[in-house]
């Protein structure tokens, strides 16, 4: 019986740990900076920044994921974006990412939000399949752009016109 519960404080290792195996299965691990005191405070601390909810097999955690609202300005309505949705590999094919998929759309519906969103990579033909097969849509004329490093740091000094 798998039941989902949310994140503590305490968690931030198993957060971390988590994060790691993401983005060693997205071949991005050489991307994780993330520290336990950075996820401490970004995620427990006096401004919260995200959202964590554990899938627990045995009260033992077998997947997570991590999530926050964003705004349809459209809809005059916020939204949650799923940020990170893992599974251990040896749960996968047992309903687990359904169960967590499942739990956001209920709060999505709880909260009142217009919607549910999230980011896949190209390559990743089995969570594509799987989403696929909830009903989600593949939105093929939205390009996610992101601004970071140097370039955010340079943003961020400029003057304001020009």
């Amino acid at each position: 019986m798998i039941e989902i519960r949310p994140a503590v404080a305490d968690d931030v290792d198993q957060i971390l740990e988590f994060i790691r195996e993401l983005a060693r299965y997205e071949r991005l691990e050489r991307e994780v900076t993330a520290t336990p005191a950075d996820l401490r405070e970004r995620l427990f601390g006096a401004q919260r920044f995200a959202e964590v909810v554990f899938a627990c097999d045995a009260e033992v955690p077998v997947g997570f994921a991590l999530f926050f609202h964003n705004f349809s300005t459209f809809k005059g309505r916020p939204g949650i974006y799923l940020e990170d949705l893992y599974v251990k590999p040896h749960m996968r094919g047992r309903g687990v990412g359904r169960l967590l998929l499942r739990h956001l759309a209920r709060l999505a519906v709880e909260r009142r939000c217009a919607r549910l969103d999230w980011s896949v990579l190209e390559w990743n033909e089995p969570s594509i399949a799987f989403y696929r097969g909830l009903g989600a849509e593949l939105l093929s004329d939205w390009r996610m752009f992101r601004l970071s490093g140097t370039a955010l740091e340079e943003l961020s000094a400029s003057p304001a016109t020009r």
